[in-house]
């Protein structure tokens, strides 16, 4: 697709996904607009828009919409695994409201293709196959993300409802990601995910290195800028709806994640402490991305020791 000239509207454009996103869109020559709420914007994103929004309102978000070509939802209450156990339902209701009032809105001001950022952790337990796009309903989310994974299925129900249910319909695309880290991320221990929390313990030269768990999880990681390739594909697909993974297609261990980071960053010797008592989310997640290779031509590209090293030394010059 060529989004030269486009209105687009980013929803969370101080966020993870949303910074690179609107990095990318940017140099593509798109007319951006990005919405902020509680956080600044992580990046300079020169000729950008921005408006400072509640998207739990919904006056809120049809200004955030209004005149706007296409629209990515990456707006969200998101954090770590410890946060996930001890308050589950703290992502739910802010949630719910961002994407039922960013649908609604987006629908009534008539915008041509909505993408909306779904995840990985709403499929049921597969333990270690990898997980396809048609098994999403196929049984509960895993415990530990019930409430979450729901959340985020009836996001998903909604998008193919404005898509093929109602009269006027709007094109929506649905992206399923894995673990996506890199640039960006967040680094802070409350809430950041594994990879992030690893890569700031090695930097800042922990000893000893405490791992929350076993390090016997698995988890599919995808460096950011695969990922945002693999969702501008997405979203480019001529198609009513469409709900795809967007993922690297292999596991990692959170072990074999700490000595990859440890490698590249040249810490010999650390002295690496697993607690097995320290919160945790799910054994294995693995998803399968036989559909974006198929249908996008899509796959990740950048192996997991270069996407640790340019993170890590985005996240060293971001710390000076």
């Amino acid at each position: 697709m060529d989004f030269t000239g486009k209105k687009v509207l980013i929803a969370g454009g101080a966020g993870f996904i949303g910074t690179n996103l609107a990095l990318a869109l940017a140099s593509r020559g798109a007319r951006l607009r990005l919405t902020t709420h509680e956080k600044p914007l992580q990046a300079a994103i020169p000729g950008a828009e921005v408006m400072a929004l509640d998207l739990r309102r919904a006056e809120d978000c049809a200004r955030a919409v209004d005149g706007m070509d296409h629209v990515f939802l990456s707006a969200a209450h998101t954090s770590g695994a410890a946060v996930i156990r001890t308050t589950p339902l703290v992502h739910i209701t802010p949630n719910v409201l961002i994407n039922t009032l960013m649908l609604e809105a987006a629908h009534r001001a008539r915008v041509s293709r909505f993408c909306f950022i779904s995840s990985g952790a709403a499929y049921p337990p597969t333990a270690d196959r990898p997980v396809c796009e048609e098994e999403m309903f196929d049984g509960d989310p895993h415990d530990v993300y019930f409430a979450a994974g729901w959340m985020k299925r009836y996001a998903e129900v909604l998008c193919r409802t404005y898509a093929e249910k109602i009269p006027n319909p709007m094109p929506t695309v649905v992206v399923r990601p894995s673990n996506v880290y890199g640039p960006y991320d967040k680094f802070d221990f409350a809430v950041s995910h594994v990879t992030a929390a690893l890569i700031r313990r090695v930097v800042e030269r922990h000893s000893p290195l405490e791992v929350w768990g076993s390090g016997e999880d698995i988890r599919d990681l995808i460096y950011v800028d695969d990922f945002i390739e693999g969702l501008l594909a997405a979203f480019s697909a001529e198609r009513p709806y469409l709900a795809v993974n967007i993922c690297a297609g292999r596991g990692h261990s959170v072990k074999q994640i700490l000595q990859a980071i440890l490698k590249v960053d040249g810490y010999d010797g650390a002295d690496v402490r697993y607690d097995p008592s320290r919160p945790s989310t799910i054994p294995a997640r693995l998803m399968d991305n036989g559909l974006a290779h198929r249908e996008l031509g899509f796959e990740a590209r950048t192996s997991l020791e270069d996407g640790l090293r340019r993170t890590i030394d985005w996240y060293r010059k971001r710390r000076r």
